[in-house]
């Protein structure tokens, strides 16, 4: 479905109709309320939308599922991953660009001052190598009318692009802008090697709404789902350029590196697009980052605690350094067992809380409160010193010091209960 079609359902959508500015302008509007859509009728002299998905609930709404249900659902679309569905039929390959400029043809903004340049923010890339596809997210300052340069930290994409190096090839690539909500979350998550996170999203599609995800393969041998906004056909190329500083999911500015540039030969954008932004470090980058790694969460615990009632990646964390995890205990050691567990099954996490499941994980006052009255430091507390962390999180050097607390109930102690009204 087209994004100008979807967002007619969006109760919470404000409009602006003034044309808006691309550098700087964006970032303030988006955050004045970070819970509505917003919908730019004149960005650059394009359509836009953010904070789209910057509320769990209307993400569940979206997909039809509660809460609750879905890091099942997630789950169960890692787990049981099916084939997309080909077809020749994509609205924007109605629109290539013969002779683009990715200054003029993209409204990407500058978002923060420091910043050096226009940033896509909401791109995945999409890349197939000797038989292994990936698709995921990276954050790309435009350098001039046909060239970017992109973050590319030590995953699956760099592994691809260093192995077509070796061989003195530079590896095709696509660039998607504004696809499916089931794909967003699929390009966020992190799995092993072999994983095939379109086959995910064709899952998730299908668990989720019963329809099948069509995608179609580009002239470069790289397929994309059929429905985006915006598709560049790209290389990644052996030239390498500075990056940042960006401000990344902490709301603080990331350094900068030597990254990979990337060179786009097509550009194809639908009749109707809509340019999809994510405000760095706003709700929306947090939940498109964090919630699709929260099912990964409890199915690590799930190994050494049966019962696992929840999972949540704490919004004031940025959805990445900080989580929550319910269980139900059977034994005394339960707790300290779930701190490592979690620790283990998202290694950016350097802080989880674990709670019994009278206590809601989505609710910061109850947490604090199981901290408050279930926990203590000289019993409750294990640090972890000399781990390996998250490269967005400025306290942290080469490694980081990481903290779990035991904030559930000893077994069999009623002063520690709650009364039931």
């Amino acid at each position: 479905m087209p994004l100008a079609e979807d967002l007619a359902r969006f109760s919470s959508l404000h409009t602006v109709e003034e044309p808006v500015e691309l550098d700087l302008a964006v970032t303030s509007i988006l955050r004045q309320d970070e819970e509505r859509v917003v919908y730019f009728t004149d960005l650059g002299g394009r359509p836009a939308v953010g904070n789209l998905w910057a509320s769990r609930a209307r993400i569940c709404e979206s997909l039809g599922v509660s809460r609750e249900k879905l890091p099942f659902a997630l789950l169960d679309a890692i787990h049981h991953p099916i084939s997309e569905e080909m077809t020749k039929d994509a609205g924007f390959l109605e629109g290539e660009i013969p002779d683009f400029d990715l200054h003029e043809d993209l409204p990407a903004p500058r978002w923060y001052p420091d910043e050096p340049g226009r940033y896509l923010t909401s791109a995945i890339v999409a890349a197939e190598w000797e038989g292994k596809r990936n698709l995921s997210y990276h954050r790309m300052l435009v350098l001039d009318r046909d060239r970017l340069v992109a973050r590319l930290v030590p995953r699956h994409l760099r592994t691809m692009m260093e192995a077509a190096l070796d061989q003195g090839e530079e590896i095709p690539i696509a660039i998607f802008i504004g696809a499916p909500l089931p794909v967003l979350l699929a390009g966020a998550t992190s799995l092993e090697y072999d994983s095939d996170e379109l086959h995910i999203a064709a899952s998730l599609t299908r668990g989720t709404t019963g329809k099948k995800l069509e995608a179609v393969r580009l002239p470069n041998g790289v397929t994309v789902p059929a429905d985006c906004e915006y598709v560049l056909e790209a290389r990644i190329t052996g030239e390498t350029h500075e990056e940042g500083p960006f401000v990344d999911g902490t709301g603080t500015y990331d350094r900068v590196r030597q990254e990979p540039v990337i060179r786009v030969t097509r550009l194809y954008r639908r009749p109707d697009a809509v340019y999809h932004l994510i405000l760095s470090g706003g709700q929306e980058h947090h939940q498109l980052m964090g919630m699709p790694r929260e099912p990964l969460i409890r199915e690590a615990v799930t190994r050494v605690v049966p019962h696992v009632a929840g999972v949540r990646l704490t919004e004031g964390g940025s959805s990445w350094l900080h989580g929550v995890v319910a269980i139900r205990k059977q034994h005394e050691r339960d707790g300290k067992n779930a701190i490592l567990a979690a620790l283990s099954g998202h290694t950016s996490m350097k802080q989880v809380v674990i709670v019994d499941e009278d206590i809601d994980i989505y609710d910061d006052r109850d947490v604090e409160w199981a901290l408050a009255t279930r926990f203590q430091a000289d019993r409750d507390l294990l640090v972890i010193k000399g781990a390996k962390g998250s490269s967005i999180d400025p306290s942290a050097g080469d490694t980081t010091a990481k903290m779990g607390l035991d904030a559930t109930k000893p077994l069999g102690r009623s002063e520690f209960d709650r009364p039931i009204v």
